[in-house]
């Protein structure tokens, strides 16, 4: 039985990973190709309360800024939505990896940058370790062990820009087909003074660089940048659809994160779902290595939690893609008539739409 553990991909589902592994006194070692994790960033860190408490992140350890609500523009009209309370954080990514790095490294992990883990290496490392693809949508692990493709992806492009932003506590969404096509752009304060502009596009709809370039010609998103200073850009791709199968108790090979397509649909944020994922996986690898469990039982698990709001998060998505500017205004005045926007204010859940829904209509039961 194998003994140890081989995590391919340092990125913030490989190290939680890792972490919780340690507190298993679980062999781990982990593996990226960047000398320096983190750089570059080409992925935001917009954490909800809840998943942050849910990974035991503690956000008061690294620069953070408290988020309360969105703008929501399409088409010349913007809904509000705002809480009274802080409903997510926006986290220095840099930072966030530094400091889950730093927990790895004192519970005992061994942490080993700017090295590629090619198909032959993994054939080595497979004597005797689970291996765990945590290395994104171009998987290395998933390809090497016959994993099939994420269903669907998103090509993203965002730039970080030193600027003064109006409302720091605000995100602003920008939905046009004409110029995000599948998805979206944004504007999002980070921490210490840095602002972060990005668009998304689904698959299909040409280069993201482009459409970026769209983005920046909008009145508002211009407004803004006339006295920005850009920091750094680069382009991303998100999956946005789970593999077929992520677990492979035979080859004792799993994948998590992105790698695996646990990722949100509506937003491409990858940390809670796919953190989740990891910790289900710690426990799977824990009952594996000491009781010979079959490691497939960590997808069974991830599934029967995060299934239904994967679905939900996919319908939400398929839905407003399919819009034009002009029929997502109309929605957003439906919205307001029937009060969803001071709603979501107060009961929102980024990550849980399954919860959300549940809430609304019992809400609606105790009137």
């Amino acid at each position: 039985m194998k003994s140890r553990v081989a995590i391919i991909g340092a990125g913030m589902s490989g190290l939680l990973l890792a972490r919780k592994l340690r507190k298993s006194k679980i062999d781990v070692t982990v593996y990226d190709q960047k000398h320096k994790l983190g750089h570059p960033v080409r992925a935001s860190s917009i954490l909800s309360i809840s998943g942050l408490s849910a990974l035991g992140i503690d956000h008061t350890k690294i620069p953070a800024n408290e988020l309360r609500g969105a703008r929501i523009y399409a088409d010349g009209k913007m809904m509000e939505i705002r809480s009274k309370k802080a409903m997510a954080y926006s986290m220095d990514r840099h930072e966030l990896n530094e400091m889950i790095k730093g927990e790895c490294v004192d519970a005992g992990a061994s942490i080993v940058t700017g090295k590629r883990i090619d198909a032959d290496r993994l054939d080595e490392l497979s004597g005797d370790s689970v291996i765990v693809g945590a290395d994104g949508f171009n998987s290395t692990v998933a390809r090497k062990y016959g994993f099939g493709a994420c269903a669907q992806h998103v090509l993203t492009y965002r730039a970080e820009y030193a600027a003064d932003f109006e409302d720091g506590k605000i995100v602003e969404l920008f939905f046009d087909k004409a110029v995000a096509p599948g998805f979206f752009g944004w504007i999002a304060p980070e921490p210490k003074g840095v602002v972060e502009v990005g668009i998304g596009i689904g698959q299909g709809h040409g280069n993201s660089k482009a459409a970026y370039e769209r983005l920046a010609k909008m009145q508002r998103v211009s407004e803004f940048l006339a006295s920005a200073r850009l920091r750094d850009h680069g382009a991303s791709v998100i999956p946005i659809g789970l593999r077929e199968k992520f677990s492979d108790n035979k080859k004792e090979v799993i994948l998590i994160g992105d790698a695996a397509g646990q990722v949100k649909a509506t937003t491409g944020g990858g940390i809670i779902f796919g953190g989740n994922g990891a910790l289900i996986a710690a426990d799977a690898i824990d009952r594996h290595i000491k009781l010979g469990a079959n490691l497939e039982e960590y997808e069974r698990l991830w599934r029967n939690r995060y299934w239904i709001d994967m679905k939900m998060h996919a319908a939400i998505r398929k839905l407003y893609s399919g819009l034009d500017a002009r029929h997502i205004a109309s929605l957003m005045g439906i919205m307001k008539t029937v009060k969803m926007d001071k709603f979501l204010g107060e009961y929102g859940d980024m990550d849980r739409p399954s919860l959300i829904l549940k809430r609304f209509f019992l809400r609606g039961f105790a009137r």
